[in-house]
């Protein structure tokens, strides 16, 4: 299954949330948005800086990731930041595909 990396950021009533239902409570709703639409949540962490949640999930495709991130981004509390993260192996794949490009001026 894809794997994606999400950082979130909190809003102010998102913070209030969090503050009022404690950090577990939050990390189990998103596991149920997550499950719900037929992935699963491999890792859940908080931190400050940047973000205020890290995030790796795996789900069946990127219609699925893209539906949990609409979902969770469009409730206000919290804007998700989604990576698709590659294994090693479809790298090397990658590489080995022929693209013709023309750099600019050349």
């Amino acid at each position: 299954m894809p794997k994606f990396m999400v950082r979130g950021s909190y809003s102010a009533d998102g913070l209030k949330g969090l503050v009022r239902e404690g950090g577990t409570a939050r990390r189990d709703a998103i596991n149920a948005a997550v499950e719900s639409a037929g992935g699963t949540l491999e890792t859940f962490h908080y931190g400050f800086g940047e973000g205020d949640l890290y995030a790796i999930i795996d789900v069946p495709d990127q219609e699925t990731m893209t539906a949990i991130a609409l979902a969770i981004g469009a409730s206000g509390a919290l804007a998700p930041h989604t990576t698709a993260l590659l294994t090693p192996e479809q790298v090397d794949a990658a590489v080995k595909k022929d693209v013709k490009y023309r750099p600019p001026g050349a």
